[in-house]
């Protein structure tokens, strides 16, 4: 079920206790009330968010967090609800928070998930949330991290976080997720010279869709080629090497492979308390990440006319950028 990311609006109704027992009740409209409500950048809003998030805190971590991305064309919405409908055929709720690239001109989103997963969107056992990236790199939301905590709270076994694409910034979902996925097409040995070395090393499952028809013999010859470049990489695991699984969105085909390996990928790394340790390394990236993200809130909030003055400055060229950074930040702290 789609809901809406509508203006959130504080009621006497809507105080962060009922949110939290509505939440965990596994009301959908209670759970997109939540995820809108840590979206807004209103100070109260935030205030509430962070009170809800705390309280919900002791009630995650049970899902399973997996990542996606892949280059353009390889159909990652297309699997994704295609693997989302596998799953909750075999009994799981799942969540997909699906991440939209905002114009870096206008600031708006088309949130296209929206139609592009209408079966998924129908599953009652499904749950599908789409974002405006709002221009933050790595691929995903701001407040990706929160949606995924409440989602879990809310009773979603496995939770499918969709990054906008495929690039050496598309990097930041790995810091959220146990898994992390990279979709690649059939296209073998060219497509791999396009691929960053990082998103290789990242890769925890290298997934070729579209093996079907015409192309299952390609979708062969680039298997070879993938795992010859993970071998090459360094596992980031003891217990766990990457490999490549043969899949067809299309064709429904691959899905239970791909859900074994998550599944092998999730016990090899609970039996060597690898699974805890990065959850908890996880958890201060994001501590690291939130302090960056409001300290340049803060900095834009403070003295915004000079900011103004000494971007136009930099702009004509009259003050190097450097020199304008060195006054900005001594105005700064001095707050």
């Amino acid at each position: 079920m789609i809901v809406s990311a509508h203006i959130y609006k504080v009621r006497k109704a809507d105080t962060v206790t009922h949110l939290k027992d509505k939440i965990l009740n596994g009301e959908r409209r209670a759970l997109a009330k939540a995820i809108t409500l840590t979206e807004s950048t209103r100070a109260d809003h935030q205030a509430a968010a962070q009170a809800l998030l705390a309280d919900i805190l002791p009630h995650t971590g049970k899902s399973i967090r997996l990542g996606f991305t892949g280059t353009p064309g390889v159909g990652k919405s297309t699997f994704i609800e295609a693997f989302g409908l596998y799953l909750t055929g075999q009994g799981y709720k799942v969540a997909v928070l699906a991440v939209d690239p905002s114009s870096t001109r206008t600031g708006g989103s088309i949130l296209g998930d929206k139609t592009r997963m209408e079966l998924l969107s129908k599953d009652p056992n499904a749950y599908i949330r789409p974002s405006p990236s709002g221009g933050t790199l790595g691929g995903v939301a701001r407040r990706t991290r929160e949606a995924m905590l409440l989602c879990e709270a809310a009773g979603y076994d496995v939770v499918l976080i969709e990054t906008v694409g495929v690039g050496q910034s598309e990097i930041a979902v790995a810091d959220m997720v146990d898994m992390f996925l990279l979709m690649l097409s059939p296209g073998g040995g060219d497509d791999l010279q396009g691929i960053k070395r990082g998103i290789m090393e990242l890769a925890d499952l290298v997934i070729i869709n579209k093996a079907d028809g015409d192309l299952k013999a390609a979708a062969g010859r680039a298997a070879a080629d993938y795992k010859g470049a993970l071998h090459l990489m360094r596992p980031k695991y003891s217990g766990w090497t990457a490999g490549v699984v043969l899949a067809s969105a299309l064709k429904q085909q691959g899905l239970d492979k791909v859900w074994a390996q998550v599944q092998s990928f999730e016990a090899a790394l609970k039996e060597g308390g690898e699974l805890d340790r990065m959850r908890a390394e996880q958890a201060r990236a994001w501590m690291w990440s939130e302090i960056h993200d409001q300290m340049m809130d803060a900095f834009r909030d403070h003295l915004p006319t000079k900011l103004s003055q000494v971007e136009d400055a930099v702009k004509r060229g009259e003050i190097p950028p450097t020199a304008a950074a060195r006054e900005l930040l001594r105005d700064f702290l001095k707050k």
